[in-house]
């Protein structure tokens, strides 16, 4: 039985529809991932889902008791409290329970009888467990840490931006644990490291879990389904993002005539995704393979860890190198930069050369010093020490405050100041319709002044005038916030075909690694280094790295105890999994290889049915991925023996 059921929901906001007779079923569990344009109804759908909104006509059936809480795009806080006093605010039932809990064990202590003590103590068990709330301290404290609020701790919420407030938010939703979770742009305002926590806490927890989120490697990892308000309606997929293309993909196939250019975007960005997810599997293969060496060699010889660490560094260091650089135009060259803001140093003795066909992404985590770099390029800040040489070149800057935009002109103005309604885009003259329907605007919008527009759309129109302009060099500053994922795609495809060099800024690691060839990492204190690949590439090298110190710290650790323990043998159990495993994973593999054929063949996938294959497919990977766990666990077992 579903947890909530909508159906036949429509709802309209004065003449505009914005759902029509939709039904969605929320099962428990189930991590689901809504997207679609803006403005398309994706907020509304949650408020309805919350009961924060009600439908003009459906049904909405939830179960008894059940708790659906939503994360708020601005938080409400007592102003009074400090950033610890609003997370345990949240966590105030669980604490009473965990009291309730102690309270009813001690009388059953001195009453082992009571039959109504002891029921009341397994319901609160019960409940605790669900909540996974018997370590509360524990989590807070790293929740705290990992969302980097830990400065904040005991200081006022009122001291904190709008993104940190949000941090506050989430961490406190995270640990509550509601039955539902309704979460709106989770991964806006987090860095890499930050999403990476929160997808590994979402899968741990087993969340119940409907989000909207533009970060597709997000969704990818994190949903089990994923449905597109399209037109009105929902279209359910079965799976992540990469399930969402190929049967989106199979859907436009089967009504190809008129949607010939979004197959073609689609048909793109599903094959890079495909080299991407293979590209990372066999990282994680490599991986998985050095850790399992690493350990089985370090029983013999500790030292070995330390030869591991230095092959990954030398990697890392060959990873790292710049590459031969043709003849090409300098931009900007940076000698010895510092900078500093107050008394933190965000640059420190960096040097570079920016040439005109480089692009740049520039990550790291929240407040290292990214946007004071841009900032340096741009003018808008001078270095401390050091000197910066540019040449001559028109920058296009995209700022997150959109400064280039006026509130109170309309589109049309801004894009043709002077009168008439053509535009220059790169040199070619067009018609300024023609021009903005390519950024997903319709006709009725060039009337409509800037100030009324959302978020979204206000980047939407910022990026378009950004591209309309002859410049050499663009400057971007989290060009993807507030967009949607079919946005982001166009913005993809401009950036790519776009002549001159491309720095930019972004958390969006999707984004990152389709667009950037070359990556400044800021480090903290300062460090910045510059690097070649895939920023997933140079994350999974800082993940291994701190594997292996883990390990050794562990290694350090035991053996300084001087304790060693006999592992104990393989139970009959766990021999006959042993045996049986390998040919129950092979055969699931063969079904999941036809499965895709058929996704791939529209003769197999009009007969059979698109939903139903991508069903089939997404039933037979969630049961290859625990056997392959449960595997790979029975032979680590195997190896300590």
């Amino acid at each position: 039985m579903a947890l909530v059921d909508l159906i036949d929901i429509s709802k309209s906001y004065e003449t505009e529809k914005i759902l029509d007779k939709i039904n969605l079923f929320i099962n428990e569990k189930e991590r689901i991932a809504v997207i679609g344009k803006n403005g398309g109804g994706k907020s509304t759908l949650m408020k309805i889902i919350n009961g924060t909104l009600e439908a003009d006509s459906g049904r909405r059936i939830i179960q008894n008791n059940i708790k659906i809480e939503m994360l708020n795009q601005n938080p409400d806080f007592e102003e009074s409290k400090t950033v610890r006093e609003c997370i345990e605010l949240e966590l105030s039932e669980l604490t009473q329970k965990r009291q309730e809990y102690e309270d009813i064990s001690l009388k059953i202590i001195q009453d082992t009888k009571n039959n109504e003590l002891l029921k009341k103590q397994l319901e609160i068990a019960s409940y605790l467990d669900t909540h996974n709330a018997w370590n509360l301290d524990d989590k807070i404290k790293r929740v705290i840490s990992e969302f980097d609020l830990k400065e904040y701790e005991n200081k006022s919420i009122s001291l904190l931006s709008g993104g940190e407030r949000r941090r506050v938010a989430l961490a406190g939703l995270l640990l509550k644990k509601p039955d539902i979770l309704l979460l709106d742009e989770p991964t806006n305002h987090l860095d890499v490291y930050m999403v990476a926590f929160l997808e590994e806490m979402i899968l741990k927890e087993n969340f119940t879990l409907v989000f909207i989120s533009h970060d597709r490697y997000f969704i990818d990892k994190i949903a089990t389904k994923t449905i597109e308000i399209d037109s009105y309606k929902l279209r359910i997929f079965d799976g992540g993002y990469a399930e969402y293309l190929s049967g989106k993909e199979a859907l436009l196939r089967s009504i190809q005539k008129g949607y010939e250019n979004l197959l073609k975007l689609l048909k793109s960005e599903e094959e890079w995704l495909r080299r991407g997810v293979k590209a990372r599997l066999k990282r994680d293969e490599g991986r998985k393979g050095r850790v399992y060496k690493l350990r089985e060699e370090a029983k013999r010889n500790p030292g070995y860890i330390k030869k591991i660490k230095l092959e990954i560094e030398r990697e890392k260091h060959n990873f790292n190198q710049e590459k031969s650089v043709n003849r090409q135009k300098m931009l900007f060259e940076l000698k010895d930069i510092s900078k500093n803001i107050g008394e933190k140093q965000l640059i420190k003795n960096f040097s570079v050369r920016i040439m005109q066909k480089d692009t740049i992404a520039i990550v790291g985590k929240n407040g290292v010093g990214k946007s004071t770099l841009l900032k340096l390029l741009t003018d808008e800040l001078k270095p401390d020490s050091g000197k910066m040489q540019r040449g001559e070149f028109e920058i296009g800057y995209f700022d997150q405050q959109r400064q280039m935009l006026n509130d109170d002109k309309n589109i049309l103005e801004i894009f043709c100041p002077n009168g008439g309604d053509r535009v220059d885009v790169q040199g070619k003259n067009m018609h300024v319709f023609g021009y903005l329907k390519n950024f997903l605007f319709p006709k009725e919008y060039l009337d409509k002044k800037i100030g009324i527009l959302s978020g979204g759309e206000k980047n939407r129109v910022a990026l378009a005038l950004l591209f309309a302009k002859k410049t050499d060099c663009l400057v971007l500053d989290e060009p993807t916030n507030d967009l949607d994922i079919p946005t982001i795609n166009i913005l993809e495809e401009y950036i790519l075909n776009y002549h001159g060099a491309v720095l930019f800024v972004s958390h969006d690691r999707y984004f990152v690694d389709k667009i950037a060839k070359k990556l400044l990492i800021f480090k903290g204190d300062g460090q910045i280094i510059e690097s070649y690949g895939s920023y997933s590439e140079f994350l999974e090298y800082e993940n291994e790295l701190k594997d292996m110190e883990s390990y050794e710290e562990e290694l350090n650790g035991t053996q300084s105890i001087k304790q060693k323990t006999n592992p104990k043998k393989l139970s009959y159990k766990e021999n006959q999994e042993y045996l049986i495993l390998p040919s129950k994973i092979d055969e699931l593999e063969n079904e999941i290889k036809r499965l895709k054929e058929y996704l791939a063949n529209p003769e197999y996938y009009q007969k059979l049915g698109v939903n139903e294959l991508t069903k089939q497919l997404f039933t037979k990977e969630n049961e290859l991925e625990p056997l392959i766990e449960r595997y790979l666990e029975i032979e680590e077992k195997l190896d300590k023996i």
